[in-house]
């Protein structure tokens, strides 16, 4: 790694708030060194690397993968339903309402 320092966002979304942080980083840096360097996880106890996907303009990546320069890394919040189950319930109330 050079000494070169490259700019990234992290951007993390709750129903009531969304969070873009800008971070400078080594050049060679990681997602993971992107998110733990935001502080993204001290400010929200509840995310959980290991299990929540993450990814680059919306686009999944591994927490290993580089980042690039204006990369905007997103951490997504587990699915609160599965969307197939979801569309069939809408789907059977749309129909009984008939």
């Amino acid at each position: 790694m050079s000494g070169e320092l490259i700019q990234v966002e992290v951007a993390y979304a709750l129903p009531s708030e969304q969070v873009v942080l800008r971070v400078d980083l080594p050049a060679g840096a990681t997602v993971r060194d992107a998110v733990t360097r935001s502080g993204l996880l001290a400010r929200y106890p509840d995310i959980d690397l290991e299990h929540q996907r993450v990814g680059i303009y919306a686009r999944l990546v591994s927490l290993d993968d580089a980042v690039s320069v204006g990369d905007r890394v997103e951490v997504y919040r587990p699915l609160q339903a599965d969307p197939k189950t979801a569309r069939r319930a809408k789907a059977s109330r749309a129909a009984k309402a008939q």
